[in-house]
């Protein structure tokens, strides 16, 4: 099982979009980023784990869950980097292989040394491209696949015809 936690700002403040996104709406921002990682998950069928400093919103720690991401907002006074130390603890083992996503060097190496393999922003975000092109292809091969009608139909007597198909 393979598992990648995200340091959810650090990501943000990496990304094109996700940085013009927060200029206007931080809220937004972290929801785009989530999209992205469950796009990601579920193509992958990778564990995500997404990690928000408490520094920016304020209150006590919780956890949620969107699609199947889990999403932690550490508790106050509490940083993302010590919660996704504590969480390599907790998911590191022989079955598990857990990745970390950040473009912070120290964390990078510290979670290295819990024996996490790092992912910078930038490796994730060219992961992603590349999942996205590969669901564009196969969606075009889905296309291509469905079957052409032998004689041109106006748009009425095709819907009338699929009606008819379906028994309405």
């Amino acid at each position: 099982m393979n598992i990648l936690i995200v340091d959810g700002y650090n990501i943000i403040g990496a990304w094109d979009e996700l940085k013009r996104i927060k200029e206007k709406d931080l809220g937004q921002a972290r929801d785009r980023l989530i999209d992205i990682l469950a796009d990601y998950q579920a193509f992958t069928n990778t564990q995500v784990i997404v990690v928000f400093d408490a520094h920016y919103v304020s209150g006590v720690a919780s956890k949620q869950k969107a699609y199947k991401i889990e999403v932690i907002y550490t508790k106050e006074n509490e940083t993302a980097d010590e919660c996704i130390e504590k969480l390599v603890s907790i998911y590191k083992n022989v079955q598990t292989q857990v990745y970390v996503a950040t473009s912070d060097y120290m964390e990078q190496r510290i979670t290295f040394g819990r024996g996490a393999l790092r992912k910078s922003a930038r490796e994730l975000l060219i992961d992603i491209k590349e999942i996205e092109q590969q669901i564009e292809q196969k969606v075009e091969q889905q296309l291509k696949k469905k079957p052409q009608l032998k004689i041109a139909l106006n748009q009425d007597v095709a819907e009338r015809f699929e009606k008819w198909r379906r028994g309405k």
